[in-house]
């Protein structure tokens, strides 16, 4: 299972192990909540940017689907006629200050997310630790930017946001106990505050919630792409019969296995840690050179993964019509 797996399975119940890190847990609870009174009482204030900024984000810690949902945000967006960038905090990065990325940007330094975004989201990306600067070098770039798409900004309050939206998996909250007893950032109450709840999958509807700001995102994909040569691409028919090996190291590795299943192959599964950094070790298999993986983290093994590394490319489908929503939002009501 790994010890990723070994946590996330832990998170789920209220065993021996979360009961000895409650200590820790309440501590972390406390910090969060007295931050957050902080900015309500005016102690701290948030920063209001000149565009309008959308985060994406979630309440508890692990992979939820944030970053499909601010791709698609941002193609749509620029399909109903809006012109968005996207901020990020470059998580697995070790990039200090704030960097533009590129199509060639290492995910070592910017991170696999914000790469994966920069390459397929057809948007100016930047990435810092502190968003608001972040934010201010992407406007400072690109003048013509007006819109901001916060890629895991819910908890980075120093940056106003107009609309706040929450992602939850079929994981939910867990043990309901925050990190590092359980999964939670934040309490559960914090997803009513939020203007919209995307439940990716299966999740259940949490009870804080009302039923008009919910939305229902699936990640969908059939074909599968060449790594080395994105232009040759190919059905999962075509690669049934092979031995396969199937790596993920992003915060649900389930997730991807049971596509892969769902899409009738057969392989040996193989999670690694979210934002793990792949080594040509854990390529090398000695009955296959046939490997399927993720987008995010195929960014980081162009340089030595194997000619028969074959990705799987997602999109994020939303029902009802997420991004006309936003952009309702974004509009403000309608004159009278």
């Amino acid at each position: 299972m790994g010890l990723q797996g070994w946590i996330a399975a832990g998170w789920q119940k209220r065993g021996l192990g979360a009961v000895l890190l409650l200590p820790p847990a309440l501590a972390f609870a406390l910090s969060v909540n007295l931050r957050r009174l902080a900015y309500r009482l005016g102690w701290s204030s948030s920063v209001k940017l000149p565009v309008p900024v959308v985060v994406v984000g979630n309440i508890t810690a692990g992979g939820s689907g944030k970053t499909p949902l601010a791709m698609y945000l941002a193609l749509e967006l620029s399909r109903h006629g809006w012109r968005p960038g996207i901020v990020s905090r470059g998580y697995g990065g070790n990039a200090q200050g704030v960097l533009a990325v590129s199509d060639s940007s290492d995910a070592a330094l910017v991170g696999d997310e914000p790469l994966l975004l920069a390459r397929r989201a057809g948007c100016p990306v930047f990435v810092g630790r502190d968003r608001v600067a972040a934010a201010r070098a992407l406007l400072s770039s690109h003048a013509d930017c007006n819109v901001l798409i916060a890629d895991d900004g819910l908890q980075h309050l120093r940056l106003a946001r107009d609309v706040e939206i929450v992602v939850m998996d079929e994981r939910g909250t867990g043990n309901g106990w925050p990190l590092p007893a359980g999964p939670l950032r934040e309490c559960p109450a914090r997803v009513a505050e939020a203007d919209a709840l995307v439940l990716n999958g299966d999740a259940p509807v949490p009870p804080q919630v009302r039923a008009q700001r919910v939305f229902r995102m699936c990640l969908v994909g059939d074909r599968l792409r060449n790594l080395h040569d994105p232009q040759r691409t190919c059905s999962a028919a075509e690669l049934r019969g092979r031995r396969l090996h199937a790596l993920a190291g992003i915060g649900n590795p389930v997730r991807f296995f049971r596509q892969i299943e769902r899409m009738g192959l057969q392989a040996q599964m193989h999670a690694f840690p979210d934002h793990h950094v792949f080594r040509p070790s854990d390529l090398a298999f000695a009955d296959t050179d046939t490997l399927l993986m993720t987008e995010k983290d195929a960014v980081k093994c162009t340089a030595f993964a194997p000619p028969e590394t074959w990705v799987l490319p997602v999109e994020a489908q939303l029902d009802p019509d997420l991004a006309k929503w936003v952009v309702e939002k974004l509009n403000g009501p309608p004159p009278a």
